[in-house]
């Protein structure tokens, strides 16, 4: 038992006790707009899971912490695995349609449900990680047939994720993931011009041929002409830069919230998701804003600084990976409510309802804080 209680503490000791209390504070935050924005419903639901997913997270993020990520690539015939037959799971009877999405497996024994693509997106950055250090060390990154295997396997996630659950959000997570952890990998510039070419021509075919359906076209020509569809495809986001605008600097308080308390229809959508950020604009204004991307910014300034002192090549592109995530959620939620980004179901990172989403976001943390555990100190790396 002494034995246990010396490990515990040595791995507290170790951890990066930094990163976590800046994770636990945007999710305690999180959690006071979740409690506000669900209170018209009259019950506690929402705010026992968000808490109940942040203890989990905790001990997820120091049972990452202690995993040696550079060991567990090596079994990454298993990972890869994993990572399809769980979206593949979507296909039997656990899986789970909300609006058009076959995102989410459920079942009556689940106390929440979970959605497999923001699982994946953990093991996804490891597996890249390691094939990119491959392809680096071993071949060329600017050669077309190195480069074809890393668009290989993004292809063979955005298939299994768009067709099996329709959910573009997500896929496009992965796609920015990506491109970030290529980049950082050195990969040559004319392969994202070239890539970047390739989708938009995919892109306009898939449109032409009616695989992409007109709404999500309207989403995307909405935020450059705001009077196209007030009423219908616009009404979501005209509902936020409402909701924005009259919090003004301080907010109206919170629990006060003129749409987050309101019981209509016509108020403030989606306010403990996808929209949460709106609600704070409302209830604590532009301050509440602003910390808020204070908190996120400095969580994503950690996975940075953290890459840059990894031991390791690999290590150094999943913190990368993990900082890449993080960005292009908060940019799109954010542009979202901003009204500059469509609409395209993406949440605030810990700040937005998602049990599954928590848990997940605190066992990525804790891979990072696992590398930061392994660096060595600057004496001996120089």
């Amino acid at each position: 038992m002494s034995r246990l209680t010396s490990m515990t503490a040595e791995v507290i000791r170790q951890a990066d006790m930094k990163l976590l209390g800046l994770c636990c504070a945007a999710t305690v935050y999180g959690i006071v707009l979740i409690a506000s924005a669900t209170n018209f419903r009259q019950t506690n639901r929402y705010v026992i899971i968000q808490s109940a997913a942040m203890l989990i997270g905790i001990v997820f993020y120091f049972i990452f912490s202690c995993i040696d990520i550079v060991e567990l690539v090596k079994k990454w015939r298993w990972i890869l695995g994993f990572n399809i037959g769980f979206l593949l799971l979507l296909l039997t009877p656990l899986g789970q349609e909300r609006n058009g999405n076959r995102a989410w497996l459920g079942a009556d024994w689940l106390p929440v449900d979970i959605q497999p693509a923001e699982i994946v997106k953990i093991t996804f950055v490891l597996l890249l990680a390691r094939q990119l250090e491959w392809l680096r060390e071993e071949h060329d990154l600017r050669q077309f047939s190195n480069v074809a295997q890393v668009g290989a396997h993004l292809i063979l996630m955005l298939g299994l994720i768009v067709v099996i659950s329709s959910d573009v959000g997500s896929a496009l997570v992965y796609v920015f993931i990506f491109l970030c952890m290529a980049f950082a990998a050195g990969a040559a510039l004319r392969w994202f011009v070239i890539g970047g070419a390739c989708a938009v021509g995919g892109i306009a075919a898939l449109w032409a041929t009616g695989v992409i359906e007109d709404y999500m076209v309207e989403r995307f020509l909405t935020i450059f002409d705001h009077d196209l569809d007030p009423l219908g495809v616009g009404w979501q986001q005209g509902r936020s830069m409402l909701a924005l605008g009259s919090g003004k600097l301080w907010g109206q308080g919170i629990f006060n919230g003129t749409q987050t308390q309101s019981a209509y229809k016509s108020s403030l959508p989606e306010r403990q998701t996808d929209f949460i950020f709106s609600v704070a604009g409302e209830e604590l204004g532009m301050v509440g804003c602003i910390a808020i991307l204070v908190l996120l910014f400095a969580i994503v300034i950690k996975c940075l600084l953290t890459s840059r002192r990894a031991r390791t090549t690999m290590e150094s592109y999943v913190c990368v990976g993990m900082a890449g995530m993080l960005i292009f959620q908060i940019v799109a939620n954010v542009g979202m409510c901003l009204y500059v980004m469509p609409v395209i179901g993406l949440t605030l990172p810990f700040f937005s309802y998602g049990g599954s989403s928590i848990v997940t976001l605190f066992a990525a943390m804790g891979i990072v804080s696992g590398v930061k555990m392994r660096t060595p100190p600057e004496w001996l790396r120089a």
